[in-house]
């Protein structure tokens, strides 16, 4: 595939540009020189801050375990999912230690093959000074799940993650700096989807690095500006090899803002080291915003638009573009509902000369959900939850119709 259908970004555009105008009028205020937001911590033992939360999901019917087109009789199994998580602070003279950790417990009643133990650690060190930042951090992610919507099996896979920044004040409201990443990438051996080794195809090592400004226009809204570069190095698939410029432009909003969390449009020029793959020059974009109203209504928006590999030898990578929205209306003091609805496009490219089963494919994934909760205190959350995920392609055997439905429990101490 040499062209990708280009998609208006019109709409994200103006959605930058309504979160600054909104934002620039808010008058609260943040947390200073950077610090980690503790206000969620309900555990204190010594210095050592804590947040433990415990939740049991998808207590219900899976009726589409292996994501199966429909004329392959799709299985369906009973399931659930526990997940304890807590969140960690500690102050450590001006510093903070902060950390995640998770677990998921997820459990298949007919399909063994389907259960897993997965757990995620994130850690990290910030040193927030007068003139100086600095923030540095690992994370480690070993998880047996779909790693996005391409791939259907719940593959064995690590992912390790180190990054480190340093910021300076330059003006009393410029801040620049410099950021590296690294991320490793390895799937188990015996992990496969459709015969393909997803080892073999996907084990990789990412390294970024970047130049950043930030302007913090009022105490709760910052424009920030990021230009870097990217290296993209497969283990036993050199043909997937990449070098990628990146530049973006963003918006961070502070928690105490009428609207919540960051968006950035951005630019990227990526660049295959074989030449048998066409590059992408195009745009990008990430956005995960949320919106109050009227104290009883929360409108939450996510919208990505980037590169990610495929398992396809032979179309290596696609685009991705996505937009996702919940709204959540408390009816009464203890009862709630929620929408949910999202939208995922998957444009492939495809590599010069080959056979592929389909030009220009373009796969949809489209999801549709609601949930009823019921509120015990302000630590309980008991909801019903439906949700139907549908998936069309231009390859057939790659369609698929999902529903699941059941009960979770949210408790937070």
């Amino acid at each position: 595939m040499l062209k990708v259908r280009s998609v208006t970004n019109k709409p994200l555009i103006a959605l930058g540009l309504s979160v600054l105008m909104v934002s620039s009028r808010v008058a609260a205020q943040s947390d200073a020189h950077g610090e980690p937001d503790v206000s969620k911590a309900h555990v204190r033992v010594g210095r050592l801050l804590l947040n433990p939360t415990i939740a049991l999901t998808n207590l219900g019917v899976d009726t589409n375990v292996f994501n199966e087109p429909n004329q392959s009789a799709p299985r369906d199994d009973f399931t659930l999912t526990v997940t304890p998580k807590t969140d960690l602070w500690l102050r450590m003279g001006r510093s903070w230690v902060t950390g995640k950790v998770t677990e998921d417990f997820v459990w298949y009643q007919k399909f063994a093959s389907e259960r897993s133990a997965n757990n995620s650690v994130n850690m990290g060190w910030l040193l927030p000074l007068n003139r100086l930042t600095l923030n540095v951090g690992t994370a480690h992610l070993r998880t047996r799940d779909r790693p996005g919507f391409e791939i259907d099996a719940r593959s064995q896979r690590n992912e390790l993650a180190y990054h480190g920044s340093v910021e300076i004040r330059a003006r009393p409201k410029m801040f620049v700096g410099i950021r590296g990443d690294r991320r490793t990438t390895s799937f188990d051996s015996v992990a496969t989807f459709e015969g393909v080794s997803l080892r073999d195809a996907l084990n990789r090592t990412v390294t970024s690095e970047a130049l950043t400004a930030r302007q913090q226009l009022t105490p709760l809204t910052a424009v920030t500006l990021d230009v870097g570069r990217s290296q993209d190095r497969f283990e036993f698939s050199p043909l997937r090899d990449s070098d990628s410029t990146n530049v973006s432009v963003g918006v961070t909003l502070d928690r105490f803002a009428i609207i919540k969390g960051s968006a950035s449009l951005g630019y990227r020029d990526f660049q295959p080291v074989s030449p048998s793959l066409p590059p992408y020059k195009g745009t990008t974009a990430a956005a995960d915003l949320s919106y109050v109203a009227f104290g009883t209504m929360q409108v939450g928006v996510q919208a990505t638009r980037d590169v990610q590999y495929s398992f396809e030898i032979n179309e290596p990578y696609y685009l991705l573009t996505g937009v996702s929205g919940s709204l959540a209306q408390r009816i009464s003091r203890p009862v709630d509902v929620v929408g949910r609805i999202g939208t995922q496009q998957l444009d492939y490219r495809e590599r010069i000369g080959v056979n592929v089963a389909a030009r220009n494919r373009s796969d949809s994934v489209r999801t549709y959900g609601g949930s009823v909760g019921y509120h015990m205190g302000n630590t309980v959350r008991i909801g019903f939850n439906v949700d139907q995920q549908h998936r069309t392609s231009s390859v057939g055997n790659r369609e698929y119709h999902g529903l699941r439905f059941g009960t979770s429990v949210t408790y937070g101490y």
